[in-house]
């Protein structure tokens, strides 16, 4: 979907001027403050009936602008004096001055977005914004969770949630006071951090979720900042978090670690004396299996005689079926022209090594069965990163999220990690280290 702004830009100046002229005086005027026209989609309400609207959004992606919007159109009603739905509104950011600053006097805050006719009074004694219909919104901070005991709203917009000190009293707090109207709500506008109060907040069913990296809103940015950014931080994990706004999990004594992944990113992906693809298949099919791990590693001989290795392309894939599946393998072996497929085969036997065949007849297959534990099987592959002897192309964020959530006692992470399952059994083969061994055929006595 498009906003339309993106399709005026995208028209001749003809069909441009065409649309301007065709507004009345007064449509032109208002024009600016339409924001259904200008947003991008991620900042407009989803659909559905939910209670917690989450924009998670790295810097500068217009989370700001879209929670003004927001509240305007809770208070605002057809006309400057007509009620909206909401009269009483909360508005809470890390600290009063950051609230007042960049959520009410700010460039992308409430006052810059409104029309004159329905711009608020700031009343600074009472930390409170008052509508031309008598709506009123009051500022609270973060650091001071008791004073949202005993107000009530029937909205709130909450601002950078993961950095609060407070969150999970302030947030708790203000649950508590969401109790007027017939369906109080709340935006939360924040840059995800790995934080329980969000990653809670997220799980909800009635939570409504929508995503956006900084480059969705380029065209407000300056050229210089997004240079800038993307030289520095494109490819870590302090730039998926902050740039694309992605919610980075690590948990205490975690086998890898954001810091660890950072340090070895690959340069050439090319000249490797082997490359395999490991597959790890799910335990059942459809839309509620675990994905079907698929990675794609590749190791050269350094001059020293040790290995070195690099992880080229997680192809995982979830809901398919077992041939679904195996043509992914299939594709990403002739994609890299690897000289085999490593598969474990604890779920469905044969049947792994014959769909896989189904699809390629010819294709190199070693089967491998797990005897230990899956954090047994994944310590001496992470001894090698430890080491420095494993790198990581570009792309691989899915798997690096299940690798941060991996520890010596088992997987913290929910479902299965099958991405990791199949990374350990790609670099088991490359660099030979000490994994189980492949199943062989049994020997029947006759």
């Amino acid at each position: 979907m498009r906003s339309g702004a993106v399709w005026l830009a995208s028209q001749s100046a003809a069909v441009r001027t065409e649309f301007l002229d065709g507004l009345s005086e007064g449509g032109r005027l208002a024009l600016p403050f339409l924001f259904e026209f200008w947003a991008h989609p991620h900042q407009l309400p989803p659909e559905g009936d939910w209670r917690s609207w989450v924009i998670l959004g790295g810097r500068g992606a217009g989370k700001t602008r879209a929670g003004a919007e927001w509240v305007r159109a809770q208070v605002e009603g057809p006309l400057p004096l007509s009620q909206g739905r909401c009269r009483r509104v909360a508005i809470i950011g890390e600290t009063f001055d950051q609230a007042r600053e960049v959520m009410v006097m700010g460039d992308s805050g409430i006052m810059a977005c409104s029309p004159p006719d329905r711009r608020p009074e700031w009343k600074a004694t009472r930390r409170c914004l008052v509508w031309p219909n008598g709506a009123e919104a009051m500022v609270y901070s973060a650091s001071e969770p008791e004073a949202l005991r005993g107000p009530q709203f029937d909205a709130a917009w909450v601002d950078e949630l993961a950095k609060w000190k407070k969150a999970r009293d302030t947030w708790d707090m203000l649950q508590f006071g969401l109790r007027l109207g017939a369906h109080p709500r709340v935006c939360v506008t924040t840059t995800p951090r790995n934080v329980e109060v969000l990653k809670d907040l997220l799980e909800l069913p009635s939570t409504a979720v929508t995503r956006a990296p900084t480059d969705a809103n380029a065209a407000y940015l300056a050229e210089s900042f997004l240079a800038e950014v993307r030289a520095r931080y494109a490819g870590t994990a302090l730039g998926r978090q902050e740039l694309d706004g992605v919610l980075l999990e690590q948990v205490d004594g975690a086998l890898w670690t954001r810091a660890m992944l950072d340090d070895l990113r690959a340069g050439a992906v090319d000249g490797f004396d082997r490359i395999v693809v490991a597959v790890d298949p799910p335990a059942g099919d459809g839309k509620r299996s675990d994905a079907c791990g698929i990675i794609v590693a590749g190791v050269r001989r350094q001059p020293d005689g040790t290995r070195s290795a690099v992880v080229l392309e997680d192809a995982s894939v979830r809901g398919l079926s077992p041939l679904g599946w195996a043509e992914v393998a299939v594709g990403a072996a002739r994609r890299w022209q690897a000289d085999r497929v490593v598969a474990e085969v604890n779920q469905g036997g044969a049947m792994v090594e014959t769909v896989l065949r189904q699809v390629d007849p010819l294709l190199p297959v070693k089967r491998v069965h797990a005897r230990d534990g899956k954090a047994v099987r994944a310590e001496p592959v992470a001894a090698l990163y430890e080491q420095g002897r494993v790198r990581h192309a570009q792309g691989l964020d899915e798997l690096e999220a299940q690798m941060c959530l991996m520890t010596p006692l088992g997987f913290e992470g929910a479902g299965s990690p099958d991405r990791v399952d199949a990374l350990v059994w790609a670099l088991g083969e490359l660099m030979d280290v000490s994994a189980p061994a492949p199943m062989q055929p049994q020997m029947r006595l006759v």
